[in-house]
């Protein structure tokens, strides 16, 4: 285990965390807040912390596949931690376990919240909170490997404990320039996203904050109004672009280089747009009888199917009160998720369709034993590696969930608010149904449950493994 490379890594991270506390800085400055002393305080810790961490660069810079899991989870605990502070030290969430758990949520663009008056927040706090679901939709780790002279596999295996989905491949030959081609595409449809939204009449501190959330398919709220007070125009923009933060950043990457033929033949892209399709028609025929005009019934079920497909939580309506088969099918998009190498949680497309066309696969073989067949995904063979990892990861996702739930029923809540808190956790979701629906908060759960769901976030972000390398004894013995 490379020490001295993980401790570099974490005091980049800290400094980096520092620098972004900047922009909520200059937000109170601009509102005249009270508590400028406080984000003064909080960004010196942080990046004073980060230079007592590691002080001068260390002469190995190597890191290896251990090395780079470790490094990942340790980065994404200590940037919560320092991240809570802030909501911890203005009071807007009294409680640590509770700033914890918001920032957490926020970090790993879960949107899941503890806070039940948004209006009472200063508007520093607001856009901090926003700010970190933009940070942690394409990941820190991400921008310091574009940064970060690491040798050897290093960048690689910190892209690859940070990135959603079953496999990761490089856009470009280095992995430097693919973290640099991946933030520049975030960059530019962030900036697109805020532009549209100022276009539609809204102000610009709510265009930015609820951009950040829709980049990072995050989802937490900025006031107590919700959207209702936003234009259909507005609903319709963020609708878009969930779906389309919600798509694998390599395609935009091979629309950019003109290859078209290649972005338009991913199966995933294919399947994912094809459920939410299917899903909004299901939806609007189940919910025809709650709204007064067909397009309200298809806006507001696109908005609902998008923002929880892609995992961004956004809510424009009470789906807790939608008939019991349109919330049966938001459930099951909890689990299902974005597309792979999006900034989209739940279990991912991709490894929904390699399950399924394993399950085709094995009953194929019973008929025809003697018959030789490979799963394919965009006309090549997926590679057996690949298939094992999505058993194992889904075996430790079923084992995870179950223990969560047991964990938390602890608090006596019933199995419908239990339930759905886990998968909106671990699946970065957000809102659940019951007393964590849309229009509630997690405020309800004891602090022992509130942790539990912390960790049920940071797995579900980090896709279990870097997670439970850093807990597993095995880890740390040479």
């Amino acid at each position: 285990m490379n020490y001295k490379t993980i401790r570099y890594v974490l005091s980049w991270v800290l400094k980096i965390e520092a620098f972004c506390m900047i922009l909520p800085l200059i937000c109170a400055i601009v509102y005249k807040e009270h508590n400028i002393w406080i984000w003064l305080f909080t960004i010196a810790m942080c990046f004073f912390s980060g230079v007592l961490l590691c002080k001068k660069p260390p002469q190995n810079k190597t890191i290896y596949a251990k090395d780079g899991f470790v490094a990942v989870a340790l980065s994404w605990i200590v940037l919560s931690i320092f991240g809570a502070f802030p909501l911890f030290f203005t009071g807007s969430v009294p409680s640590f376990i509770n700033a914890l758990f918001e920032t957490v949520s926020g970090f790993t663009t879960t949107g899941a919240s503890v806070i039940a008056d948004l209006d009472a927040l200063p508007k520093s706090i607001i856009f901090w909170r926003s700010f970190t679901h933009w940070i942690g939709g394409m990941g820190v780790l991400v921008f310091l490997v574009a940064l970060l002279p690491l040798t050897g596999s290093g960048n690689f295996f910190l892209i690859k404990a940070e990135s959603p989905g079953p496999a990761v491949s490089k856009l470009v030959p280095r992995v430097k320039t693919t973290a640099k081609i991946l933030y520049i595409i975030y960059i530019g449809l962030t900036v697109l996203q805020v532009i549209l939204l100022l276009c539609g009449g809204m102000k610009l501190f709510d265009a930015i904050t609820l951009t950040f959330g829709t980049a990072g398919t995050g989802g937490f709220g900025i006031s107590n109004a919700g959207f209702s007070v936003y234009s259909s125009y507005c609903q319709i923009v963020i609708t878009v672009f969930m779906i389309i933060f919600g798509i694998d950043f390599s395609i935009y990457h091979l629309i950019i280089m003109r290859k078209f033929r290649t972005a338009f033949k991913s199966d995933e892209v294919r399947t994912y747009l094809g459920i939410i399709l299917a899903s909004v028609v299901i939806i609007c025929f189940n919910c025809r009888h709650l709204y007064t005009s067909l397009f309200d019934t298809v806006k507001h079920s696109a908005f609902q199917v998008a923002s929880i497909i892609t995992t961004t939580g956004y809510t424009t309506v009470d789906f807790n009160l939608w008939p019991e088969l349109s919330k049966s099918l938001l459930v099951l998009l909890m689990f299902f998720g974005a597309c792979a190498g999006s900034t989209g949680g739940g279990i991912k497309i991709s490894r929904v369709m390699i399950m399924f066309k394993s399950i085709i696969k094995e009953v194929r073989i019973l008929a025809h034993p003697k018959s030789t067949l490979k799963i394919k995904m965009n006309g090549r063979a997926v590679e057996h590696e690949t298939v094992r990892a999505v058993n194992v990861f889904m075996m430790a996702y079923i084992l995870i969930f179950a223990m969560s739930m047991l964990v938390i029923s602890l608090d006596n809540l019933d199995f419908t608010t239990n339930f759905t808190a886990v998968a909106a956790t671990i699946n970065n979701v957000g809102p659940g149904l019951g007393a964590v629906g849309p229009m509630a908060n997690f405020s309800v759960y004891s602090p022992l449950s509130l942790f539990v769901l912390i960790c049920d976030m940071l797995i579900g972000r980090l896709e279990i493994f870097p997670l439970l390398l850093l807990v597993s004894p095995y880890t740390w013995k040479k």
